[in-house]
């Protein structure tokens, strides 16, 4: 049975896909045959395997980063917005269609053998799962039917690290409202929090750190400077289109070397250690 952890955000864009990334490629260095899972993905950047298959762009950079191939297993819901309050939904890679976001929203646990089919499959396959959430897992109007962050965490039983970005303001609250949110089981898995995204001097941050620690019983894993990290990301707003297999040598090397940039800084400016023994 794979090891496995899971990355929430206080919100959107706070930096899961990035730290998924990065996790990975240092688990890859550690000599870990990890894999990302994102169990519904809502994306306009599709990648496209030989025969056609699509799963996510994101959860196949992340993929990249691990040294793994990317399969759909990956990301077993794509669904790639059409406008008009409607989305082209990926199932396992293939397409089912369009539909409106009501409809997907009533019917979504309907997806989830899916999801879990896909999710043990790659548990036999890999030693290690780094899933992703997505948006936040405070989102009370959708927590009924939740597929994607507590409720997916509850099915595959994964410890939960918190990720919250500090370069808009009100990094404190976004983590105390987050946990304050959550019912009781839910904030007992989260192992963890990291700040992402901060500029100036650490020292200025300490005394809100301890204190966020005291208010929550949670740790602070670690803070992450501002990086211009030039990956790819999933972004919904983006025009669709799909991104081929094929990519030249010199764009791959290029990668890369932004995957150990990146996780140079978390082997550096978190608590690493503490993470990898948070897995199971």
């Amino acid at each position: 049975m794979a090891e496995k952890i899971m990355i929430q955000g206080t919100m959107s864009s706070v930096g899961k896909s990035l730290l998924t990334t990065g996790l990975l490629r240092v688990l890859k260095r550690r000599g870990r045959k990890a894999a990302p899972f994102k169990s519904q993905n809502m994306s306009s950047i599709a990648h496209t395997l030989e025969g056609g298959l699509q799963l996510s762009r994101a959860q196949a950079i992340q993929a990249e980063s691990a040294g793994t191939e990317a399969m759909p297993e990956m990301n077993p819901i794509l669904l790639k917005p059409c406008g008009d309050m409607r989305s082209e939904v990926i199932v396992m890679g293939k397409s089912r269609g369009e539909m409106p976001g009501m409809e997907y929203f009533a019917r979504k646990k309907e997806y989830i053998p899916t999801i879990m089919e896909a999710f043990h499959r790659l548990e036999e396959a890999y030693d290690t799962i780094v899933i992703e959430g997505a948006g936040s897992p405070a989102e009370i109007n959708l927590k009924k039917d939740d597929i994607v962050n507590m409720g997916l965490a509850k099915l595959v039983d994964a410890p939960v690290l918190l990720v919250a970005d500090i370069n808009p303001g009100g990094v404190f609250a976004q983590i105390y409202g987050t946990l304050a949110l959550l019912e009781e089981e839910e904030r007992a898995r989260v192992k963890g929090i990291i700040i992402n995204k901060f500029r100036g001097d650490i020292r200025i941050l300490e005394p809100g750190i301890k204190q966020i620690e005291g208010l929550c019983a949670v740790p602070v894993l670690g803070v992450l400077p501002y990086m211009k990290i030039d990956i790819e990301e999933e972004d919904s707003l983006k025009d669709a289109r799909n991104v081929k297999t094929e990519r030249s040598a010199a764009d791959r090397t290029y990668r890369e070397e932004q995957y150990d940039v990146l996780a140079d800084a978390m082997e550096k400016d978190l608590d690493m250690e503490t993470i990898i023994n948070i897995l199971r």
